[in-house]
């Protein structure tokens, strides 16, 4: 029997020291921190790793957590100064940094930041109208981050962000909102056509301008150019024929025609007088009785006489008074083309018919005696 009873207590006793070597022995994990109480006191702080305690005597709380937590508030109303509730979502970033104090100083300190959060908020938004919440956000998380960490920090935590998730007015405000958003950017695509359409207008006509004024340019060289050219062709053409007249009169002069020649000459010329197809009407020269006594005189080796029966213009001796009696010449047909004749008259012509041939009636006055080029 006393064997038995010595027996229980042994192992009753090894139960016990191993038991106190259990709760003596306590494993710290990294960046938590534990409380150890004393006789319901503060007794110390835990760090991470290896730590003996006095078992019966001591009392370890909950280990706390020392890294930096995030903590997502639900939306909270929030009355701005323009009278507007506004749901604000907040997300705070904070960390213990005295784990002591986060335990004796507040009761629950995630409560007490999420109300002091609260609070601090509205206190900060409610001095501003809608339009200055939605724009001033880092105004905002900066003013609420410097109040909540100076509120904090007895309790042994620093607040290390605070960000506003979303900030929801009315949805009428909303809707107003969208309007006047949509109307604003309405407004800014027309004022871009118009400075679009503007600017295609003024380059459109400057383009226009320049090709008017790059063709009025064309046309008036173009029109100098051409007014040139032609002056040079005249002026060759010019050139030309009274080279060629020159020609033909120094020929005429060198030559020396007769009566004759000068009569078969202009018998020739008569059918390219009648040719054409506008000629309707011939009149029959008054020179041409003179020719028909040359050419008689030609082939007759007689010299022509006289008609009895046609009268003579005054001051005229009769038709053989106009040819040159020795050699038989028109002296006034070859001296108007020679330009150095007399008058010529019109020969066997009625009153009114004929007369002088234009300004050939004296000596010096020929056509080309006129013209110093041809002199």
């Amino acid at each position: 029997m006393s064997t038995l009873v010595v027996t229980i207590l042994l192992v009753v006793l090894v139960v016990l020291v191993v038991l106190a070597i259990v709760r003596s022995v306590r494993i710290i994990p990294q960046a938590t921190a534990g409380i150890v109480e004393r006789f319901g006191r503060y007794h110390r702080t835990l760090n991470a790793g290896l730590n003996v305690v006095t078992p019966f005597v001591d009392r370890l709380r909950p280990l706390i957590d020392l890294r930096e937590q995030v903590v997502s508030f639900p939306p909270q109303p929030v009355i701005t100064r323009d009278n507007l509730v506004v749901g604000i979502d907040t997300v705070i970033y904070f960390q213990v940094t005295d784990p002591r104090a986060a335990t004796y100083e507040v009761a629950n300190y995630i409560t007490a930041v999420e109300q002091l959060t609260v609070t601090t908020l509205r206190n900060v938004v409610g001095g501003m109208d809608l339009e200055t919440a939605l724009t001033s956000r880092d105004q905002i998380n900066t003013e609420l981050r410097q109040e909540l960490d100076e509120a904090t920090g007895k309790w042994g935590i620093r607040v290390g962000r605070v960000e506003l998730k979303a900030i929801e007015p009315p949805s009428s405000i909303q809707d107003s909102m969208e309007k006047q958003m949509r109307a604003d950017r309405d407004k800014r695509a027309a004022i871009l056509s118009a400075e679009g359409n503007k600017q295609s207008a003024i380059l459109n006509a400057e383009g226009e301008r320049q090709a008017a004024v790059l063709k009025a340019r064309g046309e008036s060289e173009a029109a100098v150019l051409r007014a040139e050219a032609e002056a040079k062709a005249q002026a060759a053409r010019a050139r030309g024929q009274a080279e060629a007249i020159l020609t033909v009169f120094r020929a005429i002069h060198e030559g020396n025609p007769d009566q004759r020649l000068l009569a078969y000459q202009y018998m020739q010329m008569l059918p390219q007088i009648a040719q054409g197809d506008s000629n309707k009407v011939w009149i029959v020269p008054s020179e041409i009785g003179k020719a028909l006594e040359g050419i008689g005189g030609l082939f007759g080796g007689v010299r022509p006489q006289a008609v009895p029966d046609t009268p003579e213009p005054a001051g005229n001796s009769g038709p053989g008074s106009q040819l040159d009696p020795p050699a038989g010449r028109h002296a006034g047909l070859e001296g108007w083309l020679t330009g150095s004749g007399g008058p010529v008259h019109d020969g066997a012509v009625g009153d009114g018919e004929g007369g002088a041939v234009p300004r050939a009636g004296h000596a010096g006055s020929a056509p080309f005696n006129d013209d110093p080029s041809l002199v």
